[in-house]
């Protein structure tokens, strides 16, 4: 059985904005979680990138990543992901470049290949550029060559970015992402917190056929997961429901700020609402203690998993950090 205590966790932060308060409110809070999920010990804080959402404020992304990285002391900082649709390599070479300047041997940079937003949006972030499958591989090892060291003769160099080595994480919720990175030797993330259906097939795939590199010598896997703990289940599940009429927003495109929880939420859907939730979030881990050490442990077994990734979209922010404390907790028992 895998043990928990081999398991790293870290986190991913959307800066959801909360009903009735404010973007600076969201980004301080964000700060606030990622000094308290470094004093558990974690590994990692990652920033996801989205926009034209009202409820989340994670849109520069590596403007957050360095405000995190500047007030926090050791924990890796990084992007869950940039979305390469919608930047130019360069851009994000010289970005990251800098960060891992400032911030040296903490910076991570996570890549996504979906723009993540709608097309009216990706149109403006990106203009009249027209997307081919073939763009994210050739956009990674531009990157990957951006960041390395200097080639002979002339080229465009990332000033900053040259030399950095900033680690490069390939993110994906489809067998795409998976593949690429096996071929590349890179770390790879799965994005079970909103997609799970091909976590398994998309780790086997990435185990299998992984191919040794000079930044990782064998497969190297985190697994997205929600996460609601509290000192019970039934406190659990209630305070579920913010996730929950998150998710509904997002399956029904009617996305609002992170909304307080609701008694007996599900109990109040259609079957297929509530289907199509559960769908959602397969993945999840919810409930007391005992539930989520459960939860974990049985993920970790069916995964092999590296690292635990945790989404913890919880309304009251001293609620979510106990959270994080039991799922720290029940990790190290």
């Amino acid at each position: 059985m895998t043990n928990l205590k081999n398991i790293k966790l870290s986190m991913l932060d959307l800066v959801a904005v909360r009903e009735g308060g404010t973007v600076a409110e969201a980004l301080a809070i964000a700060l606030q979680t990622a000094r308290h999920a470094e004093s558990l010990g974690f590994t990692r804080y990652w920033l996801a990138e989205h926009h034209n959402m009202a409820g989340i404020a994670s849109s520069a992304t590596a403007v957050l990543v360095g405000h995190i990285a500047g007030g926090t002391h050791h924990i890796r900082v990084g992007s869950g992901g940039i979305m390469l649709p919608n930047h130019a390599p360069l851009v994000v070479a010289e970005a990251f470049g800098t960060l891992a300047e400032l911030y040296p041997g903490r910076i991570d940079l996570g890549l996504g290949r979906a723009p993540g937003t709608d097309r009216a949006t990706m149109r403006a972030l990106r203009r009249d550029r027209v997307e081919t499958e073939q763009d994210f591989p050739r956009d990674v090892a531009e990157l990957q060559r951006l960041l390395g060291p200097a080639q002979p003769g002339p080229g465009i160099v990332a000033m900053p970015g040259q030399n950095t080595h900033v680690p490069i994480w390939l993110l994906g919720s489809s067998l795409f992402s998976a593949q690429l990175a096996a071929e590349r030797g890179l770390p790879y993330a799965f994005a079970a917190h909103f997609a799970p259906r091909l976590l398994h097939q998309a780790l086997d795939l990435y185990k299998n056929r992984f191919r040794p590199s000079k930044q990782l010598a064998k497969p190297y896997a985190i697994v997205g997961v929600p996460l609601i703990a509290a000192p019970t289940d039934a406190e659990a599940e209630f305070l579920a429901s913010s996730t929950y009429q998150r998710v509904l927003g997002i399956l029904s495109g009617d996305r609002q700020r992170l909304q307080a929880p609701v008694a007996n939420f599900m109990e109040q859907l259609h079957p297929q609402e509530r289907a199509a939730i559960g769908d959602f979030l397969a993945a999840a881990v919810i409930g007391g203690p005992v539930k989520v050490g459960a939860g974990l442990q049985a993920l970790a077994q069916s995964t092999q998993a590296n690292e635990f990734m945790l989404v913890c979209d919880i309304f009251e922010p001293p609620l979510r950090l106990r959270s994080l404390d039991i799922a720290a907790a029940v990790c190290a028992a």
